[in-house]
């Protein structure tokens, strides 16, 4: 539970219109006049309340906030709007308390009662807002056989921050970049979440991930209909590689269950299923050229996307430490991006008539969303991904990938016997480390495409 002096200590940030920065703001014993934003949100005939999700277990405090999201947009009136807030303490990683600011304009006490239920738990802490002439301070929402003593906290308008609140808990929470950080978490879930044992005895299986020296690997990155499946299937062919798939096919019958799970808990699960792909690249790039269709870089980039509220502003700032690649995980030789236009994505989606995850869906009726993800991509670095346009039709794509020496001299039966021969494994890493990258480049031009 906060303590007063605690709250005094921390910033609050109210993500109040997506469309600009979050609204900042203090708490402090003298009485300040709001500015003209904050008076938007701290409106005259709204009731206002917010409530923050804070304990010491990080198992318990995600699970509780999904909950709550749940059950405010269950059970709160029509006329609540409900906007997503932090508090946290600035510049320190790990400060960031989640939660929700309500603005009730319904004529019921439903929204309190709700609220006054919800504060019943330990790990559950909300507040009112209240209102004397020009000024707002907050208090503890009690229940009627409460009596809290407190000195009044004005509502004290704050400077925006430097960077996004959200991303001071992005690391090892959103993105996991050790293996060790995402094993645990799925290790203090064994008891609520039988399968995670399951899942933690496949990571053992396969926990040797060093590759050493081996073939190339090219992983294929973008958004759900952006050419992916026609593209490596098509590299797979031609170069005669191995194909591979992340997260791999052993996780399959798991990903209903962790997809249900709060983000610290389903994004740990996606980390853990890097490494067995990266095992599985370890073992078959031994013997032949590997492509893997997505890779670490959709686990960060949708990961970002989802814990960083508002517009894409908001990312970590390019050159980020949260943008890099972790060290204990096996790196590709090449990273492709596909991109198409999202009119062209969404056509490609509704031919397919395919379940979509969460995510998915969220990129279809959520802009913002996609434009984060992507910007998110683009961003990673170490290795960064190379850009192809993928708008062409599939026939197109094909059409091309059958061509043998009609674009600047290359083709794929050029990355087949020049780039990827199939020779000894040391004979291909030297081949590999003899060429530029503007090498590689000028052999992918003709699927550009895809």
């Amino acid at each position: 539970m906060f303590r007063c002096g605690q709250l005094c200590s921390r910033v609050f940030a109210v993500e109040f219109d997506l469309r600009t920065e979050p609204l900042y703001f203090t708490l402090s014993s003298n009485p300040q006049v709001l500015h003209h934003a904050h008076q938007q949100l701290f409106a005259d005939d709204k009731k206002l309340f917010s409530l923050h999700v804070h304990s010491d277990n990080r198992i318990e405090k995600a699970q509780t906030h999904a909950e709550i999201k749940h059950k405010l947009s269950l059970t709160l009136p029509r006329d609540c709007d409900v906007f997503e807030a932090y508090s946290f303490i600035p510049d320190v990683k790990n400060s960031v308390v989640k939660g929700f600011f309500i603005r009730d304009k319904s004529t019921t006490t439903l929204a309190e009662d709700v609220l006054k239920t919800l504060q019943e738990s330990k790990s559950v802490c909300v507040f009112s807002y209240k209102r004397e002439g020009q000024y707002y301070w907050q208090e503890m929402l009690t229940t009627c056989n409460q009596v809290e003593e407190s000195v009044r906290q004005y509502i004290t308008p704050a400077a925006a921050a430097e960077h996004h609140p959200s991303t001071l808990n992005i690391r090892n929470s959103d993105v996991f970049y050790c293996m060790h950080e995402a094993y645990e978490v799925l290790q203090e879930c064994t008891d609520i979440i039988p399968e995670s044992k399951e899942v933690l005895k496949l990571v053992d299986e396969q926990l040797e991930t060093s590759r050493g020296d081996g073939f190339p690997v090219i992983v294929i990155e973008g958004l759900d209909a952006t050419g992916k499946t026609t593209l490596t299937e098509a590299l797979r062919e031609s170069l005669n590689a191995t194909l591979l798939k992340s997260p791999p096919q052993c996780l399959a019958s798991f990903r209903q269950r962790f997809d249900s799970e709060p983000p610290l808990i389903r994004r740990a699960f996606y980390a853990l299923g890097n490494y067995i792909t990266a095992a599985h690249i370890g073992k078959e790039s031994l013997r032949a050229p590997v492509i893997v269709d997505r890779y670490w870089h959709s686990t960060a980039a949708y990961a970002i996307a989802t814990a960083v509220g508002g517009r894409v502003e908001n990312l970590p700032k390019p050159g980020s430490e949260l943008y890099q690649w972790p060290e204990d995980l096996l790196k590709p030789n090449l990273v492709l991006l596909l991109t198409v236009s999202p009119e062209e994505r969404l056509r490609r989606l509704r031919d397919r008539g395919q379940d979509k995850t969460v995510e998915e869906a969220e990129l279809e009726i959520n802009q913002l969303f996609r434009l984060k993800v992507e910007e998110a991509y683009k961003r990673i670095q170490n290795p960064a991904c190379i850009i192809v346009d993928a708008s062409p039709s599939p026939q197109e794509v094909l059409q091309q990938l059958d061509v043998s020496s009609h674009t600047q001299g290359h083709s794929v039966h050029f990355l087949h016997s020049d780039l990827f021969p199939v020779k000894h494994r040391n004979s291909a890493k030297e081949e590999m480390e003899s060429r530029d990258l503007m090498e590689v480049l000028k052999a992918i031009d003709l699927i550009q495409a895809i």
